[in-house]
């Protein structure tokens, strides 16, 4: 976690980007992660510099060769603020390229890493500016790799408060559920169809670090965790900078991510993942030529939050799971397509969980009811009952401040749903088979759902208990009963009150 002094001294560094003119918060967070890019370079290439030495052998791969000192963090933040400036924008005979450059080509352009950099852009520094804040950025502790990741995620989280544009983060204790619920495993290929900032992907690995310890010590691991482990797939550029470095300060070496149309042509995944999680954007609409056809065979639509379904069932391995947030229209909308995903998902994979979440859970940026739906891709059907749980609270309040309670449903969710899943347990013997409709959460069987046109909004099936309540009959109130008053003797005393009180006003 983010300690107070750490998140000062970003605060700091945000509130001097603001006061000289950057009032994007998405700009400042580019351009932060430019600087921390190259200081984490200058960084590898001492610890390469320092191995070499130790074994007295020339530096092995080294990222800055002899001649590009100067453009190296550890030289140029000791220069005057009007030469750090010329180092990251002029070129000279003995500097033939500038910092900014050699970062988005990371020395030759030929790795993964530098493609995300290709449309980089550098600009509205004053001298006095990007000294400022090299200096500043010079001053954090990122040596360890969890407090590198907390400071990225703190920097992420101004998104969330500021926005850009509409689009906006998935809340981070929602990923956190959602991940919590399926448990990614050591085995596991993860992938994100639209990975925006990378937070599922980074909660992930954050979740395997928590509970397989032991396999971050085995080099097989290490070599997929770093490798093929985690794929994100993302259409945005801008988006694309600030997703790999949120994987790459969080530890994870080479992440993969593709700068792809997920639902069209390009994207080629099939059958490749055995863990899909995701918040796909929804409310909007795509023409049927932006689609590939594999995708639209299961539903000919234009909505996004339907296609991206689809786009899981194809991408997913048989026997892989996913957990992935719709807006509560997916659960019950009337027209072909959406009832043909739902039977989909019901009749012929298996779909576990339906989790309803408050209206208030996206907020200050809409007030659009979310669910999360939790399904297994079988090809071969294999969903006995459903399991329904209308989440009332998630640890915050609903209007826009959002600003913490001490309500919140997210833990019950997760221990009710391991025990429903977990343990050998069939949703026949778990405790939650017992709950009647009109509990909080409760299972629902394939046959009632068919018997509903595959309708999965909770509201469907929830029992309502009304309270019956006895009212006094119209003379009673009248007239009062049992010795109590009735209206008409208390308008009788208000009169003799106010005919007293005129009385003492002469």
């Amino acid at each position: 976690m983010i300690t107070g002094e750490l998140k000062n001294k970003i605060d700091t560094i945000w509130d001097t980007y603001y006061s000289n003119g950057f009032s994007e918060p998405f700009s400042v967070i580019q351009q932060v992660t430019y600087l921390i890019f190259l200081k984490r370079l200058d960084e590898e290439q001492s610890l390469k510099e320092k191995k070499a030495n130790r074994l007295g052998k020339a530096i092995e791969n080294p990222i800055y060769s002899a001649a590009q000192q100067e453009i190296r963090w550890s030289t140029f933040k000791n220069f005057d603020p009007d030469k750090i400036l010329q180092v990251f924008t002029r070129t000279a005979e003995d500097r033939p390229v500038t910092a900014f450059d050699f970062m988005k080509n990371v020395g030759g352009g030929n790795t993964e890493i530098s493609s995300y950099f290709d449309k980089a852009m550098f600009g509205g520094y004053s001298p006095y500016l990007l000294d400022k804040v090299v200096q500043l950025i010079d001053g954090l502790n990122m040596h360890d790799r969890d407090t590198k990741g907390d400071l990225y995620e703190y920097m992420l989280g101004k998104l969330t408060s500021a926005g850009r544009m509409g689009a906006f983060r998935t809340p981070r204790h929602i990923i956190r559920m959602m991940v919590d619920m399926v448990k990614p495993s050591p085995g596991d290929t993860i992938c994100d169809p639209a990975a925006g900032t990378s937070g599922f992907l980074v909660m992930a690995e954050e979740y395997l670090r928590e509970n397989n310890e032991e396999s971050f010590r085995k080099e097989e691991f290490l070599a997929h965790f770093n490798s093929e482990m985690f794929t994100g797939l993302e259409f945005d550029p801008n988006m694309m900078q600030i997703g790999a470095m949120n994987l790459i300060l969080h530890g994870i070496e080479n992440p993969r991510l593709k700068r792809v149309n997920a639902l069209g042509d390009e994207n080629t995944f099939t059958e490749e993942f055995s863990l899909i999680l995701a918040n796909p954007p929804f409310a909007a609409k795509l023409d049927y030529d932006q689609v590939s056809a594999n995708v639209l065979s299961l539903a000919k639509t234009k909505d996004t939050e339907l296609l991206f379904i689809s786009l899981m069932l194809r991408m997913l391995k048989v026997g892989g799971r996913a957990a992935v947030i719709v807006p509560q229209g997916v659960l019950f909308g009337s027209n072909k397509a959406y009832k043909a995903v739902r039977q989909e998902l019901v009749k012929n994979q298996d779909l576990q969980a339906v989790i309803s979440m408050p209206s208030g859970t996206f907020k200050p940026y809409t007030g659009v009811s979310t669910a999360v739906l939790l399904f297994t891709k079988t090809n071969s059907g294999g969903t006995g009952n459903v399991w329904f749980y209308d989440m009332k609270a998630d640890g915050y309040t609903l209007d826009d401040k959002r600003n913490p309670i001490e309500q919140n449903d997210i833990p019950d969710i997760i221990t009710r749903y391991s025990s429903l899943r977990g343990g050998g347990m069939t949703t026949k013997q778990s405790v939650e088979s017992s709950n009647p409709r009109t509990a909080q959460s409760f299972l629902v069987p394939t046959s009632e759902i068919e018997a509903n046109d595959w309708d999965l909004s909770i509201n469907r099936y929830k029992e309502i208990v009304y309270e019956t309540v006895a009212y006094d009959s119209p003379d009673e109130i009248i007239n009062g009963k049992d010795g109590e008053k009735g209206i008409k003797e208390l308008m009788e005393e208000n009169q003799r009150d106010l005919e007293a009180l005129e009385g003492l006003l002469g």
